[in-house]
């Protein structure tokens, strides 16, 4: 196996909480720059020195508000250099951060607050800000909102609200006062605080907290760092949303070891252009975004020449059958790739991850031939995130890789296929979860192990791959069991599917309820010159059906005949975190699924060509919608063996 060197980095055994690191390295370099921020078309940067001048300003901000050790400080916004600086500051005054998701709905982002019993909540701007004064007494442990952008709140008069600048002046007024307070105050931190709740993904109810050591997750960071090193000079791009623990490991960690550079685009809308502009050596993205852009390549070909067109489908064949051959193909990268590259901002990249869940692997394969030095990780928020990882000479994307060193991983009662539940044993676990000690007695065993609920096996090459959730494996009647998602992410591969759920646990054959991919779609009918008015409209043409039928046939055509699906129809509106259907990392909540659309369900499989729906939606602005429409359920032949055999009649 072949490793990079290993950069010199830090004692995290001595600098063992995030306000040391901080401290270290403004004392050692303070001049390089660590942050970048685009505003206004603008990069702005922040060095190390300045970043800890406003974690200083900031942490003592919190004293003079009453925030001492053991509370609870939440955060809640974009992705921005205020995020982290606060991050350090709730960390230096002895506090645990808890972030919250930019796009949860008023009911989610109260249950964190009143759970934690968040004292005081950073808040971005305005429409953070509307969240939480909507919520009203029922976040009464809410003392102070501290807002970073004051644009639209001068008319605003809650007690609570008080503008970060004045947080700021408030802190430097106390260290002139008392000079020697923050390093007095990072010198008693201790690796072994808790640091950080993080809200793990919530696939059946409410998230739970789960709380991470300022050590354990340095220490796990710096083992990451061993498998796939970085340096000050790699340049990193933070877009996933920051509380999710890979994020978290990312863009605060791993940078506050290695140094490597961490830049924040300045609206989600101009992610790859200015992905472009600043050339990131590494990019964590998780599945729905790498489907995102290989469905944004194949959307702008649509709209390309025929020569350009001839020459991408020129290109991605020798691209794919020289990656299955194991080389690269020196003419596709000459007439396609290098230039694709280029226009996605990926030239520079030395490392490419995805995780949180599965990645398809034709969309694995697709990048891959791209060029693009992509690896798969695996693991859970309550083990830090990522334990396992492709090595650079060694990518499978049929697999996640092997463990780190020092992690343990077990299959627990595997089938004659050597297929069972993943246990893990990790050197630096969570310390549990928040006010939950029997939620955290359920989730580890003697010995330290940790029950991951998916189910996997050990390849030939001692990779481990992961299948699906455990209790999301299902069997028809006959016996025959399949895995949903991996039907699912063959499915999301397709530059017209956004979201699909595979169906068929218990049912004599398996079936699909798949949502377009509106953009893409949209931009196909209106070439083809199709009317429409809505998403509902438009998923109910039957030119879009067709066009869904032979996506989905051609899927058909890679499985086992026995799961193959044997109808499929096209959901009336999106799946959407915000009605609970997936959680905020994009995950399907299936148990939703099932009781939300189980009138649905029941009459595909009762063998209705036609559901009537009349129902209505709400949209997070609070204003609701009457949909009535008709669903066509579409038969298809699971065992033709192109996909396209003989239909049965409509």
């Amino acid at each position: 196996m072949t490793q990079l060197p290993v950069p010199a980095y830090p004692d995290v055994t001595r600098h063992d909480t995030f306000p040391k690191l901080l401290a270290l390295h403004a004392a050692e370099h303070g001049a390089d720059i660590w942050l970048r921020e685009k505003d206004l078309g603008i990069w702005n940067a922040y060095t190390w020195r300045q970043v800890e001048d406003r974690v200083r300003q900031m942490a003592l901000g919190l004293l003079e508000l009453g925030v001492g050790r053991g509370d609870v400080i939440g955060i809640i916004g974009d992705n921005r250099p205020e995020w982290l600086m606060g991050e350090i500051a709730a960390h230096a005054v002895g506090g645990m951060s808890l972030g919250i998701y930019r796009d949860a709905l008023a009911d989610e982002v109260a249950y964190l607050i009143t759970y934690a019993g968040v004292r005081v909540i950073f808040a971005e701007d305005e429409e953070q800000v509307d969240k939480l004064l909507q919520l009203g007494d029922r976040i009464p442990t809410v003392q102070h909102i501290v807002y970073a952008d004051p644009r639209g709140l001068r008319k605003y008069d809650d007690p609570r609200l008080i503008p970060l600048s004045d947080v700021k002046a408030r802190g430097a007024e106390r260290h002139a006062r008392e000079p020697g307070c923050y390093a007095g105050l990072v010198a008693a931190g201790n690796g072994d605080d808790v640091a950080i709740l993080c809200t793990t993904s919530g696939t059946t109810s409410h998230p739970k907290l789960a709380m991470l050591t300022g050590g354990a997750m340095l220490r796990h960071c710096a083992a990451y760092l061993a498998a796939d090193p970085r340096t000050p000079e790699d340049e990193y791009v933070s877009v996933l949303q920051m509380p999710w623990i890979m994020e978290q490991i990312y863009a605060f960690g791993q940078a506050l070891i290695s140094r490597m550079k961490v830049n924040f685009v300045e609206e989600s809308e101009t992610t790859m252009a200015d992905m472009r502009e600043i050339g990131p050596t590494f990019v964590l993205f998780a599945p729905r975004v790498w489907e995102q852009i290989a469905a944004d390549v194949r959307a702008r070909i649509m709209d390309a020449s025929f020569f350009k067109l001839a020459m991408f489908e020129f290109g991605m064949a020798r691209g794919l059958k020289a990656l299955d051959e194991g080389r690269r193909s020196r003419l596709a990268d000459f007439v396609l790739f290098r230039a694709l590259r280029d226009r996605l901002g990926f030239s520079r990249l030395v490392s490419a991850a995805t995780g949180g869940a599965a990645l398809g692997p034709d969309t694995f394969r697709f990048f891959l031939a791209l060029g693009v030095p992509m690896r798969q990780l695996y693991g859970q928020t309550e083990l830090l995130g990522a334990y396992t990882l492709h090595a650079r000479d060694d990518v499978n994307f049929d697999t996640v890789g092997k463990p780190f060193a020092g992690v343990d991983i077990r299959i627990d009662d595997p089938d004659p296929n050597g297929l069972g539940e993943i246990i893990t044993r990790h050197p630096n676990p969570f310390a549990g979860y928040y006010l939950n000690e029997e939620e955290t007695a359920k989730s580890l065993e003697e010995g330290g192990w940790l029950r991951t609920g998916d189910a996997g096996y050990f390849d030939k090459r001692d990779h481990l791959v992961v299948i699906d959730r455990v209790r999301d494996l299902a069997r028809t009647v006959q016996g025959d069991r399949f895995s949903p998602q991996y039907i699912e992410n063959k499915l999301k591969f397709s530059p017209f599917v956004a979201e699909a759920v595979v169906l068929g646990d218990g049912r004599e054959s398996l079936a699909a309820i798949i949502c377009i991919r509106f953009p893409i779609v949209s931009k196909w009918a209106e070439k083809n010159r199709i009317a429409f008015t809505t998403y509902t409209d438009l998923s109910s043409r039957p030119e879009v059906t067709e066009l869904l039928r032979s996506e989905v046939e051609k899927v058909n055509a890679t499985l086992a005949e026995k799961q193959r699906l044997s109808r499929f129809l096209l959901l009336y509106k999106e799946l959407d975190a915000d009605d609970g259907e997936l959680t905020r990392t994009r995950k399907v909540r299936r148990g939703v699924i099932n009781e939300r659309y189980g009138e649905i369900i029941d009459a595909m499989y009762r063998g209705d060509r036609k559901i009537d729906v009349d129902t209505t939606i709400a949209f997070q602005d609070g204003t609701k919608q009457r949909i009535r429409t008709v669903l066509n359920v579409v038969p298809l032949d699971p065992q033709a063996p192109d996909g396209a055999g003989k239909r049965r009649a409509a």
